[in-house]
């Protein structure tokens, strides 16, 4: 006779049960390896050395027909001279010798100009320091508002440093060739805040486009977010109060009537898209925005690469030999790809750090709700857990759940209080009991892979398209890798419930089981 399942993960307990049945498991799908077969879209590029373009606005400041006017006056020339190619202000403004170049590769919309990525200009060795850009040509806090004022700012939690980045930079495209960061600007406008695949983040999507992402927990993370530039803009003007002694400089009205909505939206992503978190630095130093540093350069989650601040200066030390041509990559930090395509619009099929998120939560209706709390919290869990689910340790994360349902799945005061009284807390399951447990588990899994509208083979078909636009591309490949840890979830389920002994036994009724979601 086989006996008592753990609770939380400590020592078994015999206990005389029948055995278990599989009552439902026809109900389940037996899914197959063909499923999870995924496509990769390989990006042609080609390697020249190109000059910024304005014509292109994202960092906004200029009206659409000045933007039209400068494209126009750019034209009549030819294109762009040296003085706004990003590389060669750099040179003139203090950049030392460094061992890259600016290449392009064509857009997927031709009327779009090419993107440019950093390459290198010659071989490289792990450990070669790429580039090294001084502070003078980056853009911080500090620089921007000062030690004094920046504390004040960022402790109202009203505004983010992105916010008070994009505004600077918004002012200083105001002053067009008068500012110091003219060419830095026109090529954030030429890169339109397009990440490596060509494609901007969600937050600037059509309402049809984001209905790319339905059944994705990114769309309304998307909202969210959207909302949350919405009150930092209407916050705006709180900058322009706070920092004056800045603002004196700019012959222009407050923030909030120099910009509209949209446009600062547009100018927020495109900071989002390119700022880099600098480590071991001051509060007003944590967020800078540096010319070389994406989206110039490619963000690789497999990558150990990272911009690091040195003295006076922000460098690049590659972790990987590179051949001359090459485009460089960065680490993009521990992100999923839910993140990555909503903080730089891309994503990544190789992310080791990739994950869904299960929420359960205890029933607070549950007369013994207090108790299964404390249970809960003794063994590291709350009564609202977050489980993550990352990918290739899909197994593990289901073995991590149980404990927790079982112990919400309890009905029997007295059970309930052995769990309590126990050294190392069990939760004695009958056969029924375990069988709900597991069909609730697989059945979640079931209604979120049912909330999306194509099946991984559908979402391969797509992706085979060279046609499919970059928005759609990344999105299709966003919710075919979380499909994909869905299934493999559900797998896992399933292999559970088969493992039961007995399938003549109909789950339990649990007027109580936890929630899931």
């Amino acid at each position: 006779m086989e006996g008592v399942i753990t609770c939380f993960h400590t020592k078994c307990v015999s206990l005389p049960i029948r055995s278990l049945p599989l009552s439902r498991v026809s109900s389940l799908p037996r899914w197959r390896n063909s499923n999870l077969v995924s496509s990769s879209q390989s990006v042609l590029q080609r390697s020249l050395c190109v000059s910024a373009s304005s014509s292109d606005t994202l960092v906004a400041g200029g009206s659409p027909k000045e933007d039209e006017r400068q494209s126009k006056v750019s034209s009549k020339k030819g294109g762009d001279d040296d003085t706004t190619d990003l590389k060669v202000w750099m040179d003139k403004n203090g950049l030392p010798p460094c061992k890259v170049v600016l290449n392009e590769r064509p857009a997927h919309d031709q009327k779009h100009k090419p993107i440019h990525y950093v390459a290198a200009s010659e071989d490289l060795q792990k450990g070669d320091v790429a580039f090294s850009v001084p502070d003078s040509l980056v853009v911080t806090l500090e620089r921007v508002l000062g030690n004094e004022t920046i504390a004040e700012l960022l402790t109202t939690n009203k505004l983010s440093e992105l916010a008070c980045l994009a505004l600077y930079l918004m002012y200083e495209k105001k002053q067009g060739k008068k500012s110091v960061w003219y060419p830095y600007i026109r090529e954030l406008d030429r890169q339109r805040g397009r990440g490596q695949l060509d494609a901007e983040s969600p937050l600037l999507w059509s309402e049809a486009e984001l209905d790319y992402l339905t059944g994705s927990p990114t769309k309304a993370e998307v909202l969210e977010r959207a909302e949350g530039i919405k009150r930092e803009y209407n916050e705006l003007d709180t900058v322009w109060f706070m920092a004056g002694s800045l603002f004196q400089q700019y012959p222009f009205d407050i923030p909030t009537e120099a910009f509209s909505f949209e446009i600062f939206k547009q100018a927020f992503v495109a900071i989002q898209s390119c700022v880099v978190h600098l480590q071991n630095v001051g509060l007003a130093r944590r967020f800078a925005l540096v010319p070389l540093g994406p989206p110039l350069l490619a963000y690789c989650s497999n990558c150990k690469a990272m911009l690091t601040a040195v003295d006076g200066a922000v460098e690049l030390v590659v972790d990987r030999p590179y051949k001359a041509g090459d485009p460089i990559v960065v680490w993009c930090g521990p992100q999923p790809n839910a993140k990555l395509l909503l903080n730089y619009g891309f994503v990544d099929e190789d992310n080791p750090y990739d994950r869904i998120i299960v929420e359960a939560a205890l029933n607070t209706e549950d007369p013994q709700y207090q108790d299964k709390r404390m249970v809960a919290q003794r063994n590291g869990k709350l009564s609202q857990q977050i489980f993550q689910v990352r990918v290739g340790k899909e197994r593990e994360a289901v073995q991590d759940m149980l404990p927790y349902l079982r112990l919400g799945y309890m009905s029997d005061p007295s059970e309930m209080q052995s769990v309590i009284s126990s050294q190392g807390p069990v939760c004695p399951m009958s056969p029924c009991m375990e069988r709900a447990v597991l069909d609730q588990l697989a059945n979640y899994f079931m209604r979120r892979l049912a909330g999306y509208p194509t099946t991984l083979k559908e979402d391969d078909a797509l992706l085979a398209d060279p046609g499919l636009s970059p928005r759609k591309r990344v999105a299709t490949r966003l919710v075919q890798l979380e499909k994909k840890i869905l299934v493999a979830c559900l797998t896992t389920t399933v292999d559970l419930l088969n493992q039961l002994p007995d399938s003549s036994i109909s789950p339990c009724p649990a007027p109580y089981a936890p929630s899931l979601k």
